[in-house]
């Protein structure tokens, strides 16, 4: 295993980065959130193809979004073609938006109005609360017939409250984070682990400094409410508890004498369930399977991105990992940045490929 620590932690204070730091890992934590749902599934506690709406109500009868005026938000929708489903919303062929973040000014305007909680937060509201009210929004297109990165996530989380009857954190807690060992993946950090979390930094002036609050408090891991439990994007982890989940995957759904998913279950995650809904006219080089990214042959023929069949995804924060099956190799490189543009991840995942040594 090669592992290591590099660079500063914090740059204003001089503070060297540990190999036991703490990073806020936003979208890898849609891996986790898909695991403690497929755990459920293979309990027969419902079909990835049932309709959301039988669990959360609310979600019933969901309209797509057809016109929309600027100056108030007010919009109208046409009744979308088919409900919302579990699949849908694992694979981000909901139609749902990402508030903040999303790609459409109109959705952006919508969810904040509505008061939706996108990605994290310091304030004191539950999952529950923010997913009643994106589920009154209507969507980008009809489900199942174009791929929107989502909310998705989130919904699901609350959905995992509703199925099992435990709070979305107790149920990581005692199911993944406990039976693996992964002490040190939080939603919001003991006291004693937060000196060990790492900044969320950007450049000025030549400079690195501590991003400022903007539409979220970089400090959401260790201060406020604490009652926000983001499938989505809200936990925080170390290389070293991270890797032992994907190692988990690269086991078939074991470590160490403890079985999270049958190996069959982890076979149906990382099959395609788009279809092309993903690809590019002459690129198609990833499918996607129950929230991971998926490398096609073509994929892997473009070079150093690993066998056929690697698994990847990233975070906001400038975290990514990789994990292939074939090599049995899992590379993760984690940083805390906003605002900055460059080529660490690829450059990371060829000069991995490129040192195997037979």
């Amino acid at each position: 295993v090669f592992w290591n620590a590099y660079g500063m932690a914090d740059s204003e204070t001089g503070r060297k980065m540990k190999r036991d730091d703490i990073f806020r890992i936003a979208s890898q934590s849609k891996a986790i959130t898909a695991t403690a749902v497929m755990m459920l599934w293979e309990e027969g506690l419902f079909r990835l193809d049932d309709p959301v709406s039988k669990f959360i109500p609310e979600f019933r009868n969901p309209q797509v979004l057809k016109t929309f005026r600027y100056s108030d938000t007010t919009w109208t929708g046409e009744p979308a073609h088919r409900e919302i489903t579990i699949r849908h919303l694992l694979t981000h062929t909901s139609g749902l938006g990402y508030g903040m973040i999303d790609g459409d000014e109109r959705m952006k305007m919508l969810y904040q109005k509505a008061g939706v909680t996108d990605l994290f937060t310091t304030e004191n509201i539950t999952i529950e609360e923010s997913v009643k009210r994106l589920a009154k929004l209507p969507l980008h297109h009809h489900p199942g017939e174009g791929r929107t990165y989502s909310e998705g996530l989130d919904v699901l989380g609350y959905f995992i409250e509703v199925v099992s009857g435990i709070p979305f954190d107790e149920f990581l807690r005692a199911r993944i984070f406990d039976p693996l060992g992964m002490v040190d993946t939080w939603f919001y950090l003991p006291d004693q682990k937060a000196g060990r979390l790492v900044p969320v930094q950007h450049a000025v002036n030549g400079k690195w400094k501590r991003f400022p609050v903007t539409f979220y408090d970089p400090d959401y891991p260790v201060k406020g409410a604490r009652t926000f439990f983001s499938g989505g994007a809200g936990l925080s982890s170390t290389a070293k508890d991270y890797a032992t989940f994907l190692q988990m995957y690269l086991n078939g759904g074991e470590y160490n004498g403890v079985r999270i998913l049958s190996r069959t279950t982890v076979d149906l995650v990382l099959t395609n369930h788009i279809g092309e809904l993903w690809d590019l006219p002459g690129e198609p080089m990833r499918d996607f399977g129950l929230a991971f990214e998926i490398l096609t042959p073509e994929g892997q023929a473009t070079g150093g991105m690993g066998t056929a069949g690697t698994f990847n995804w990233g975070g906001y924060f400038n975290t990514q990992y990789f994990a292939d099956p074939s090599e049995q190799i899992i590379g993760i490189i984690f940083k805390q940045t906003q605002g900055i543009s460059e080529d660490s991840n690829r450059k990371f995942r060829q000069l991995v490929f490129q040192s195997l040594d037979d």
